[in-house]
């Protein structure tokens, strides 16, 4: 599991997340990713942990929830 915060939400249901991890790029969700928690629970700056998958369109976020 990687670690990063909420960077950007957006009012369709999806939004990035910066990875801890140094020189990472932001990663896309959606809010079908989300773990025991709804998308409008979510603010910018929160700290969640994730697993990453690819897509059609380069890396997105999986099995995203509230960081320990």
């Amino acid at each position: 599991m990687m670690t990063g915060t909420i960077k950007r939400l957006t009012d369709k249901g999806f939004g990035f997340i910066t990875p801890d991890e140094a020189g990472a790029k932001d990663v896309f969700f959606h809010s079908s990713a989300l773990i025991d928690m709804v998308f409008d629970e979510l603010r910018e700056g929160d700290k969640v942990s994730f697993e990453t998958e690819d897509s059609e369109k380069g890396p997105r976020a999986v099995n995203v929830q509230r960081a320990a």
